[in-house]
């Protein structure tokens, strides 16, 4: 059984250069791009009109912008082409910088790549490009855990080798564990509370591009160059399954993203499509060619409980974005 979804509204030209990650929160949407600024879209409105440009945010850039899943929307990080990462804070319905965390200095530590937040937003994981992870506490503005997954090194100083790029990351909705995705197509699952890691994943052998806890922490889903997502069971770490195109040449998937009651993913690839999946059924319920260039961010939105026009139903709403320079906003074609 299919899903029937409907574009409602494109923002053209919504950066002046391709956009690179998606953040939603209850009212409105942020997106980042290769430009200095965020750009702040309403949600709430059906011409979906911007609402805020936060200029200056990444002088070369930004690649990545998130929010929590679940959360009340007051907190985004990002993290710019020149290694920073930057907290921000919604007070009055406008952003505003909070705090900055700069580049680090010490020898032998990567560049940060990837963020995410946890849905109390006190704690914020970050990847590095030599495989390490870090989690933040916010409010105390402090590192309180850092991951290592490169090798031992043989020159007996006790240092570690460089690990794998790590190009994705998620944070559990209750900040309890913290999931990476590499280059090397790794997976690893850690437990913040106890500090170590839990699960080392199999089932990817290319570049994992983005990695989603489901909303109850019983399923990771992890995707990339590979062009399929594998589900994890996170009660034992078993490889239970894989979403994947009926293609002998899947794109490769470059963003995944559970709906609020984790019946479905959502992904975007580097052949313009967005994709709905039925994760028990393990099947492709829709598939939407956006565009002819690449997507790197497809997120679900929080669902209203009223319909933002007359005629437009109060289905499920999600975003995606990419190469095109756009922003398309789609509903699910049921309900009044």
């Amino acid at each position: 059984m299919s899903k029937q979804y409907l574009t409602i509204h494109s923002v053209d030209q919504a950066h002046p250069t391709e956009i690179f990650s998606l953040a939603p929160t209850p009212n409105g949407i942020i997106s980042a791009s290769g430009s200095s600024s965020l750009q702040v879209h309403s949600t709430t409105e059906p011409t979906f009109p911007l609402v805020q440009t936060i200029k200056n945010a990444h002088k070369l850039g930004c690649h990545h912008v998130c929010t929590a899943k679940g959360s009340k929307g007051t907190t985004a990080a990002s993290v710019g082409f020149g290694g920073e990462i930057k907290v921000w804070t919604n007070t009055n319905s406008e952003w505003s910088l909070s705090f900055e965390i700069s580049p680090s200095k010490e020898k032998g530590t990567g560049d940060v790549w990837a963020v995410a937040l946890s849905e109390d937003q006190k704690y914020l994981a970050a990847t590095t490009s030599d495989g390490r992870i870090h989690v933040w506490d916010l409010a105390a503005k402090e590192k309180v855990q850092s991951y290592e997954t490169g090798a031992s090194s043989s020159g007996g100083n006790g240092e570690t080798s460089g690990g794998s790029f790590a190009m994705a990351v998620d944070l559990s909705r209750d900040g309890k564990f913290t999931a990476s995705g590499h280059e090397n197509g790794s997976v690893y699952v850690f437990n913040n509370e106890a500090g170590k890691m839990v699960y080392s994943l199999s089932g990817l052998t290319k570049p994992v591009r983005s990695v989603a806890f489901s909303p109850g922490c019983k399923r990771l889903a992890a995707a990339g160059m590979a062009g399929i997502i594998a589900i994890y069971d996170m009660q034992h770490g078993e490889h239970v399954s894989n979403l994947t195109a009926s293609t002998t040449r899947p794109a490769w998937i470059t963003s995944i993203d559970w709906n609020d009651t984790g019946e479905y993913l959502l992904s975007g690839s580097q052949d313009g499509k967005v994709k709905v999946w039925d994760v028990a059924r393990g099947v492709c319920v829709a598939t939407h060619s956006e565009s002819e260039g690449g997507l790197w961010a497809v997120k679900w939105l929080p669902k209203s409980e009223r319909a933002l026009a007359p005629g437009m139903g109060k289905g499920e709403m999600f975003c995606a974005a990419g190469a095109n320079k756009s922003l398309t906003f789609y509903r699910e074609a049921t309900g009044i």
